[in-house]
């Protein structure tokens, strides 16, 4: 057995089917993704008369989410040199879900990229494949198990470039949590677009069963808007994915709570009328100073 499977079981003690679930999830990564896409497709589109199907999808989102980092919180990651470990249920206050909600990174300096299963599996361009970044400890994993899907390790620096090059190009960055890869961020973070991440498709599908259904949950931020700067030339509208921001003639209007505070809108924004604020009406950011001092 390798060093990185047994470090694996280590994690999930006497949970061993959570062990063999992380093994499967990392190995099979691909097919796995693609499965899921597949059989939520086949839900929605057949099975929408089944009420109870509902109450699937809340235990499956409690137990596998996302949140959404702005730039600054995810160069805050990328940065790090130090080891994070919030394990408190006040983490709740930050990612607000049942179960998955630790906050553990450990030995952040070392990372490994690579290919993204759900671009894989919604034929997205090959230049996007390689893309999903394992952060800290357990990137070792990926090094030794996933070849097949072009794993390689990388320097902080090349991790915050790939960030840089994906955001440029209006994807968005979110930190996973998963119940079977320890229910913290194992430091999964990833490059995503709503028209190839499953993760996305998944709240967006599911709620037509119920519209409180989330995937992801918001980064902790809403934008301020300069009129005095602002030249309307739309670049913010074509930046937002979920229609937070439109255009009536030349009268802008923003609905905060359809914001999920990516910062998009705010990087492409050509004349910096836009400028990201921390929301106390919205849960916290995923914000490594925050955690540093209220978590730790």
């Amino acid at each position: 057995m390798k060093k990185s499977t047994k470090e694996i079981f280590k994690k999930h003690g006497w949970r061993i089917d959570r062990a063999i679930h992380n093994y499967i999830y990392f190995v099979f990564y691909y097919p796995y993704v693609k499965i899921i896409l597949l059989s939520m497709r086949y839900g929605i589109r057949h099975l929408t008369w089944f009420k109870p199907l509902k109450y699937v999808g809340h235990f499956i989102f409690d137990r596998y989410h996302g949140k959404f980092l702005s730039y600054g919180d995810t160069r805050k990651i990328l940065t790090l040199n130090e080891d994070i470990r919030a394990i408190s249920d006040r983490n709740k206050k930050i990612i607000p879900y049942k179960y998955a909600y630790r906050i553990i990174i450990q030995n952040p300096k070392d990372i490994a990229v690579m290919d993204c299963p759900c671009k894989k599996s919604t034929n997205a361009p090959d230049w996007s494949i390689n893309s999903c970044l394992y952060v800290g400890k357990g990137h070792e994993f990926w090094l030794e198990h996933c070849k097949k899907y072009n794993s390689r390790k990388i320097s902080q620096k090349e991790a915050l470039d790939i960030i840089k090059a994906f955001r440029n190009k209006g994807y968005i960055t979110q930190a996973f949590f998963k119940v079977s890869t320890g229910g913290s961020t194992a430091g999964v973070v990833c490059n995503c677009h709503p028209d190839s991440c499953v993760s996305l498709i998944a709240t967006r599908v599911t709620r037509k069963l119920d519209k409180g259904l989330s995937h992801n949950a918001a980064s902790g931020y809403s934008v301020a808007h300069n009129k005095g700067k602002c030249k309307k030339c739309l670049a913010c509208l074509h930046s937002c994915h979920f229609g937070a921001i439109d255009f009536k003639g030349d009268v802008r209007t923003y609905d905060k709570d359809a914001c999920l505070g990516c910062e998009l809108c705010v990087e492409h924004c050509p004349h910096g009328a836009l400028s990201l604020h921390r929301d106390p009406q919205k849960i916290l950011p995923l914000d490594i100073d925050i955690v540093k001092e209220r978590f730790i």
